[in-house]
This record gives C-alpha cells, sequence and structure tokens, in this order.
C-alpha cells in the first residue's frame, strides 16, 4: 500500500531516504559546496530512478507493453544513420577534430536519432505512459493527495499503477513543443566545434529536457504561469545536472525508451522530495502548536 504523505520511499531506513539525508545536513554548508551538493543531487535522481524502477514489479507491464514495436523502431532507426549518415560526417569533421573526430560523428548521430525517435515516440502514446508512470511514482511514495484531485484512484487496488484510473483533467508528462525539436537541431552543429562542442549540446539540451520533467509537477500543483517561471528559476541549477545525466541516458541506442521511463521515476523521486521540503515547515509549526505545555512542579494557589 502507499506510504504516508512524506514518509518517503519504503520507510525511513531505506537507500533513498539514507541518501536525502546525506545530502541535506542540518549544518548550513558554505555557498560554493551547497552549489555542488544540489548538483550532485539533482545529477543522481535518474540513476536512482533506474534503481526503483527495476525494484518495483509493478512498473514492468507500464515499460513492456511498448517495449517490442520501439526498441524495434529505435534500432532501424540508429541502424540506417550509422549506415549512411555516420561516415560521411565523420570523415567531414575529421578534417577538423583529427583523430578525436569519431567521439562528435557518434554523438552528432545519436542526436540526429533521437530528433527523429522522440517525433515517431509520440506517435505510439510515449508521453501518456510516462504520465502513469510519474503518478504511479508519487502514489507509491505515499503522494496520492496530489494526484487525487486529477484523475481516477482506486484505493483497494494491489499496488500503486493498477491505483491508476482515467484522468480527469489534461495529463501531460513533456508537452510536445516544435520548439523543442528545433532546438535540438540548431544545437547539433555544436558537435562541429572541436573539444568542447560535444560537451556544450549534450548540456544545452539537457538542460531543457531538466526544465521539462518539473510539468507533470506543476500541473499537479495548479501553478499559475507566473509560479511555473518562479520555480523554474529556483531549479535552474538543479535542472542542468538532472538533465544532462538523462540526455546521456537517453542518447544510448535501443535503450532510449527504458531510460525515457527511468528518467520519470527520478523526475517523480525528485518531486517528492521537493514537496515533503514544502510541507516541512508547516509540519513543524503543526507540532509546536499541538504539543503540550511544558512541564512544571509549580502548583498554583486556588
Amino acid at each position: 500500500m502507499p506510504q504516508q504523505p512524506g514518509s518517503g520511499s519504503a520507510n525511513e531506513s531505506s537507500p533513498l531516504n539514507r541518501f536525502n539525508r546525506g545530502m541535506h545536513p542540518d549544518h548550513p554548508l558554505p555557498r560554493s559546496l551547497n552549489y555542488l551538493q544540489r548538483a550532485g543531487l539533482a545529477a543522481a535522481y535518474p540513476v536512482w530512478g533506474i534503481w526503483y524502477f527495476l525494484r518495483h514489479r509493478e512498473f514492468w507491464p507500464l515499460f513492456s507493453g511498448r517495449l517490442v514495436p520501439l526498441s524495434l523502431i529505435s534500432f532501424i532507426v540508429y541502424f540506417l544513420l550509422f549506415a549512411f549518415a555516420f561516415l560521411p560526417q565523420y570523415a567531414f569533421l575529421a578534417i577538423f577534430h583529427g583523430w578525436g573526430a569519431w567521439v562528435n560523428a557518434v554523438v552528432l548521430v545519436l542526436g540526429e536519432g533521437l530528433v527523429i525517435i522522440q517525433c515517431l515516440f509520440e506517435g505510439f502514446f510515449v508521453d501518456e505512459c510516462r504520465v502513469d508512470v510519474y503518478d504511479a511514482t508519487l502514489i507509491k511514495l505515499g503522494w496520492a493527495e496530489l494526484v487525487a484531485p486529477h484523475r481516477v484512484l482506486h484505493p483497494d487496488a494491489p499496488n500503486a499503477v493498477k491505483m491508476l484510473g482515467k484522468p480527469t483533467s489534461p495529463a501531460v508528462y513533456t508537452p510536445w513543443s516544435v520548439i523543442q525539436i528545433v532546438e535540438l537541431v540548431i544545437f547539433l552543429p555544436l558537435n562541429l566545434v572541436p573539444w568542447f562542442g560535444t560537451p556544450a549540446f549534450i548540456i544545452i539540451t539537457g538542460t531543457r529536457l531538466g526544465k521539462l520533467s518539473h510539468y507533470r509537477w506543476f500541473q499537479l500543483r495548479g501553478f499559475t504561469k507566473a509560479e511555473r517561471k518562479k520555480e523554474s528559476r529556483r531549479l535552474l541549477w538543479d535542472d542542468v545536472w538532472f538533465g544532462t545525466v538523462a540526455m546521456l541516458a537517453e542518447l544510448v541506442p535501443i535503450l532510449a525508451l527504458f531510460f525515457l521511463m527511468t528518467t520519470t521515476v527520478g523526475a517523480a523521486l525528485w518531486t517528492a522530495r521537493m514537496e515533503e521540503e514544502r510541507r516541512r515547515p508547516t509540519l513543524v509549526e503543526s507540532e509546536e502548536h499541538d504539543a503540550p505545555p511544558p512541564y512544571s512542579d509549580h502548583v498554583q494557589a486556588v
């Protein structure tokens, strides 16, 4: 059964909770160390998403139902690109990069494949599947109250995935945007720049993925446009690192669909932590308000 809000994953001693506590010490850190800490935590969530997805079998049917057709699509796209586009691009890049041209050529072809696959995957309702993965993860982590206003839930179901009913409001994990595809195309030529071009391409396009990972959270929270901008500015540094790791994973041929699912789980784990942090001051104030008065052995005269 789902945990109570703020209870974390399985229990307080779980590896995920120990990791979160370790990344958020009680004493304040110097500014530079705080930035390093935030970067490390954000970059770790896509990896934790893989661990969490593999550890909980109820998520697997969401992935396996689309595994064969989408893996076949990925294989065909990358096979054609590496068969017909890799060598010409490698030969061109070798003029400027020398022996290191193959790295840039590989990333360039993978980026081209990512653009094509993202367009094709939309036709197989991948975004709908990611919404289910995200919502089910939040429910399993104890945040059903966040999901309940936006979709029908079946509380008697045996697990979080089977609790999911039809959405009662627009349910989008990543909004389909021509701008996003155009950005990928525009920044692909960065791979032509020696040494720094490929890392720059991954970080820039990854930052976009990091920003989009909060879209479903903003929906569930009902944030206004101004509130979304405020949260996006607050999380920009974290988004760079979450998105960079997610981008590296999604560039892996054939396994792109699997990493789309696990990155979605990682985004939900991150959301659960941020929700817990949002509630913490309220919980502390409530506990202080409800606490009994301090003990005193002084007896007042009647």
